[in-house]
This record gives C-alpha cells, structure tokens and sequence, in this order.
C-alpha cells in the first residue's frame, strides 16, 4: 500500500481521504484485468443475488476517487446529474427543520454547525467504507490470480 505523503491526525478527514485514494490507486494498480471482477459478489456465495459484484464497486470507486482527487464536477453538470434523480418528487424542506432536545427550533448558526457536523461524520463513515471496499476488491482479485499475499 502507498504510504501517505503527509502526516495527518488519524482519524483527520484528509488523512481518511488520503487513506481512501491510496486504497483504490492500488486496487487500480493491482487489477489488470478488471472484467474477472464481474459476478463475483463481495461476500461469496452466501451474498444476496441482488448485490453489486465486485467489478460494479471497481468502477464506482474508480470514478470517486477521481472526484476525490481532482474535485466535483462543474456546477452544470453535477446539477444535471442531480436534476434527473430528484424528478421523484419535490421534498417538504419545512418538515425537515432541525430541533434542539427540548423540541425547540435551533438558531440558523446552531442548526449549521449541527450539519456540519452530520456532514463531516458522515463523509468519514462513507471513505472509510469506501477504502474496506477498494481493499476487499484488491484482496479478491489477488485471490482469484493466485496474487494473495
């Protein structure tokens, strides 16, 4: 595994995002030949029918890291892409409006920082996530060509 050019606290989001696109920068080196990836389900043969196989989760974490690497899309494009999956329906954002413990609407600036904080936590959870799923793809293809360490 690449080691990581800079030194950042652990569990720091940089360094989770580093860990990340290191991960699927050597799920890319060692996958030669990505299509042995398909209907090759992550949990063997026990795993829902229904799940993604392995070469779906090449190619999605392939396209994030680029993201990740490199930044969002242009504004247009990315409005595009999200126009075409919110024609399900319009949400109801007054329903959605933050509240302390006692039931009472939070501040604009509490309510920020409390999304902020949802945001960062869950952005953590999902590149972590993310880099276990680079390393199982790494680790089974290494297994299917006889590559296992």
């Amino acid at each position: 595994m690449p080691v990581l050019s800079k030194r950042y606290p652990r569990n720091c989001l940089l360094a989770v995002m580093d860990r990340c696109s290191a991960a699927v920068r050597t799920m890319e080196q060692v996958v030669m030949i990505p299509s042995l990836l398909r209907d090759v389900r992550p949990g063997g043969p026990r795993q829902q029918p229904e799940a993604p196989d392995l070469y779906a989760y090449f190619t999605m974490l392939k396209s994030i890291r680029v993201e990740v690497d490199h930044g969002l899309l242009p504004r247009e494009e990315w409005q595009a892409t999200v126009a075409g999956r919110l024609q399900d329906g319009p949400g109801d954002e007054e329903a959605g409006a933050e509240q302390d413990a006692e039931g009472q609407p939070l501040s604009a600036e509490e309510d920020l920082e409390a999304q902020f904080h949802l945001h960062f936590c869950s952005l953590h959870h999902i590149l972590t996530h993310l880099t276990q799923k680079a390393q199982e793809v790494t680790r089974k293809y290494q297994e299917m060509t006889g590559q296992a360490l």
